[in-house]
């Protein structure tokens, strides 16, 4: 028999002071309540039931029903999130494909620099570079050329940054303001 300094009263509802501590570490660490919180909650709920007055077998069913939802949806959840991540892999591999073709071009881009003046106000100027794609990399989720200036220095660009591209040994034609917009429409999906 439960003593009564064990038991914790809720909404009219008499619990087991550790059961109800369970359920509260749980609600705890997440926000959302999630397949085994509610498992947990039914089962301690099925526990503390009065013998005299059961639960109603509709109102189980309720529940078991509910859980059986939530749990098909977590399922689900957890595959598109799985899918998404193949997508994404996907995708990226296209790119890099694509940009792999660029690689011995010459290349045009802009690059934006954010600095202050002398008050301390923002100033944004952008500078015009010209040099050779060597290769393609991808880093933190961003696939970037890699060109190389007349200087020898080496740069990642963004491939939004692009402005121009053109064959550097003259026996292709440039490519067009069309063909530069679609890499760039693949490289921002």
């Amino acid at each position: 028999m439960a003593n009564s300094l064990n038991t914790i009263t809720v909404d009219g509802v008499t619990y087991n002071s550790e059961a109800y501590a369970a359920t509260q570490k749980v609600a705890e660490k997440s926000n959302e309540l999630g397949k085994d919180a509610f498992l947990q909650l039914l089962v301690t709920q099925l526990q503390h039931q009065d013998p005299l007055d059961p639960q109603d077998n509709g109102e189980f069913i309720s529940q078991m029903a509910q859980f059986t939802s939530l749990e098909q949806m977590t399922n689900v959840a957890s595959g598109l999130e799985k899918v998404s991540k193949v997508v994404s892999n996907i995708d990226t591999s296209v790119l890099v494909g694509q940009l792999s073709s660029m690689i011995g071009k010459g290349v045009d881009w802009i690059e934006t620099v954010e600095s202050a003046d002398e008050e301390g106000s923002p100033i944004s100027t952008t500078e015009n570079f010209s040099g050779t794609i060597t290769g393609v990399t991808v880093s933190e989720g961003l696939t970037r050329v890699v060109a190389v200036d007349g200087e020898g220095v080496v740069h990642h660009v963004d491939i939004a940054n692009i402005a121009h591209l053109y064959a550097l040994d003259g026996t292709e034609e440039e490519l067009s303001a069309e063909e530069i917009t679609a890499e760039n429409n693949i490289a921002e999906a």
